[in-house]
């Protein structure tokens, strides 16, 4: 069992390479979104 497959992340395949891409690109698309909009609230950046 690798370390991906513990935790919050515990089904088979877990540490499948595509799963974590998949994952890592929503997560940082979500910080991504996040900062951009904090930018153009704050600063009426656009």
């Amino acid at each position: 069992m690798s370390d991906l497959n513990r935790g919050i992340m515990k089904f088979d395949g877990a540490d499948k390479p595509a799963i974590v891409v998949i994952s890592s690109v929503v997560v940082l698309g979500g910080i991504l979104a996040l900062v951009i909009w904090a930018l153009k609230v704050a600063y009426v950046v656009g």
